[in-house]
């Protein structure tokens, strides 16, 4: 019989996280321990206080009082500060730990294929890393120091139980006994299943809801609600329906636990009355029954916090699986020393490439493009034109065949060689919230203020800029200082500009751009493309008109290639599409007679 795979503990998952302060956690761990220890004897001494009064009589001592008095203070104030150094060595090791998250988060995310982020939306990207660091600093600065005291304080209280007078310790055990039953009930499997799924679902909504908020214009435009963006709507609602299952499940078992948990007094007071019946010793059993009534609380105190270091116990746990399962993806290797860039020819051959690896979706793709010439890729939405250039940028390594640059296969090339050599620019320009003088700079540190003029000139944005009152140092996003679609991506064409990479992949730029701004990125990607190789999607049958070659793509495969001038002479799909194309811009609506 196949054995199970031992479960890996949390903290065995953060150790590789904790840096140069794993040393704080058997310290703040045995300080917590001590704590505990210490904070038992203030009850021991509070008891010896209660036989002083009762059982002596009149035969108190003063000096006796005084002293009990005096050692409950000092443990009292001995398991505070020990329990005070116990959270302050937490909390620097939950900071460490949050750091050290964040980093390899961040330093996993730059790591990760192009093709990551296609699949990954960045509000998941955010939540996991975010929130994985956040749960797992609350678990290590506020549940850690419990850890031994939910395991020490229970021994010491059962040993009193049983050492001063065992029928009041039984009497006092019988609500404990019952509401550890009723709390197990709700520490269940299912309960870390349903919690689990609780969290995934967090999770949806909030990248859903960073999706919605980047879609708000056009909802707003075409006057719909939050119930028309139908994933965001649906995970609010899987979000709502698992909460209230949540809440079902423990409210009645944590309901009765709690009534139980506090219900000790309702147990050792019958229980003394008969002890002081069968005895008659009334001072004993009341200077006992005021240790029992002083100590049993602290069990259901300690089950509490028992319960609530599992659960964000659980919470970390499920944290960091997350975070590790965010970034299981396919590697791909990149050689240390590149073959270097000599030419920018770009050929495939027989490429096939498969998301899934079972279902394809690009066939014996087969094409070469001339060092400083354009190929046009066009055909419907989904045929695979964008999956063709992102696999030359390897986003992906392909199912079969090969990409060359310059005769030499791309995985040969280096991450930096051939992310230098070749520049992007996509349907949805994305600039950061800093200046556009570095958002234009950006990964370039030699680059001057006439390189970056001339850059604006050639990208068709020196007015965008010059209308604004800080010019290049305006902040975007800042004071309301926001730029359209079309003027960001004429600012990502300044980039471009300044990049002057060899290889230039343009994927639908002017796909939302106003007809204005469409003409002038139009005029702007004809100036980038010049004398670079170059790779161009569009679903604007005119700006591909002007390419030295054009293919078309239907159902993952290339079924035409050629100029204009030869597929609209083969009568063929390209001619087809041309011709709607065509015939839909000379569309108007007609008054009604």
């Amino acid at each position: 019989m196949k054995q199970k795979a031992k479960k890996e503990s949390v903290f065995k998952k953060l150790k590789p996280f904790m840096g140069n302060k794993k040393a704080l956690l058997p310290i703040s761990l045995f300080c917590s321990l001590i704590s505990a220890i210490s904070s038992i004897f203030p009850f021991y001494f509070v008891w010896k206080i209660s036989k002083e009064v009762f059982v002596k009589g009149n035969n108190i001592s003063t000096e006796n009082v005084m002293h009990y008095a005096w050692m409950v203070v000092l443990f009292a104030f001995i398991g505070i500060i020990l329990y005070y150094i116990s959270l302050m060595l937490s909390h620097l090791l939950a900071f460490e730990v949050e750091i050290g998250l964040k980093k390899s988060g961040f330093e996993k995310t730059l790591n990760m294929p192009l093709g990551f982020f296609n699949e990954k939306s960045s509000g998941k990207i955010r939540k996991v890393i975010n929130d994985g660091a956040a749960q797992t600093h609350v678990f290590l600065a506020h549940q850690l120091p419990d850890i031994t005291g939910t395991i020490i304080t229970p021994l010491m209280i059962l040993v009193i139980f049983f050492a001063f007078d065992w029928r009041l310790g039984l009497a006092a055990l019988i609500p404990v006994i019952f509401s550890f039953i009723v709390m197990s009930t709700m520490n269940n499997a299912n309960g870390r299943k349903l919690q689990k799924k609780y969290f995934d679902s967090l999770e949806e909504m909030s990248s859903e809801s960073v999706e919605y908020v980047r879609s708000i214009p056009v909802v707003k435009t075409f006057g719909q609600s939050v119930k028309s963006f139908t994933r965001f709507y649906d995970s609010i609602n899987n979000y709502r329906d698992l909460v209230i299952m949540f809440n079902k499940l423990w409210k009645n078992p944590f309901s009765l636990y709690t009534i139980l948990i506090e219900s000790t007094a309702f147990f050792l007071i019958p229980a003394s009355i008969l002890l002081i019946n069968s005895s008659g010793d009334t001072a004993a059993v009341i200077s006992n029954f005021i240790l029992y009534i002083l100590v049993a609380p602290l069990l259901g105190m300690v089950m509490m916090k028992s319960m609530y270091f599992n659960q964000q116990k659980d919470i970390a746990n499920q944290s960091i699986d997350r975070f590790n399962e965010l970034f299981v993806y396919s590697e791909i290797n990149y050689p240390k020393n590149s073959v270097g860039f000599d030419d920018q020819t770009i050929e495939f051959k027989n490429v096939s490439f498969s998301y899934d690896g079972k279902n394809d979706v690009l066939n014996n793709i087969n094409f070469k493009v001339e060092k400083g010439k354009t190929l046009a890729l066009v055909g419907q939405s989904g045929s695979g034109k964008t999956t063709i250039a992102r696999l030359l940028a390897r986003f992906w390594d392909v199912k079969e065949g090969e990409i060359l640059i310059g005769g030499k296969n791309v995985k040969d090339y280096s991450k930096e060689d051939l992310m230098r050599n070749i520049s992007f620019v996509f349907q949805n320009a994305d600039l950061f919230k800093t200046s556009l003088r570095e958002n234009i700079s950006f990964g370039r540190d030699d680059i001057s203020d006439d390189d970056i003029e001339n850059a604006l000139i050639k990208s068709r944005s020196k007015q965008i800029i010059d209308n604004l009152e800080s010019g290049l140092d305006t902040v975007i996003g800042k004071k309301g200082t926001y730029l359209s679609g079309g003027e960001k991506q004429r600012i990502a064409l300044a980039r471009a500009f300044i990049k002057d990479a060899p290889i230039v992949l343009l994927d639908e730029a002017t796909a939302f751009t106003d007809p204005e701004n469409e003409h002038l990125i139009q005029d702007a990607l004809k100036d980038l493309s010049k004398g670079k190789t170059t790779i161009m999607i569009a679903h604007r049958m005119t700006t591909v008109k002007d390419a030295d070659n054009i293919a078309v793509v239907d159902e993952g495969e290339i079924v035409e290639m050629g100029s204009h001038e030869e597929l609209m002479n083969e009568n063929g799909i390209y001619k087809k599409m041309w011709d709607e194309y065509q015939s839909s811009i000379t569309w108007n609506i007609k008054k009604g007679a």
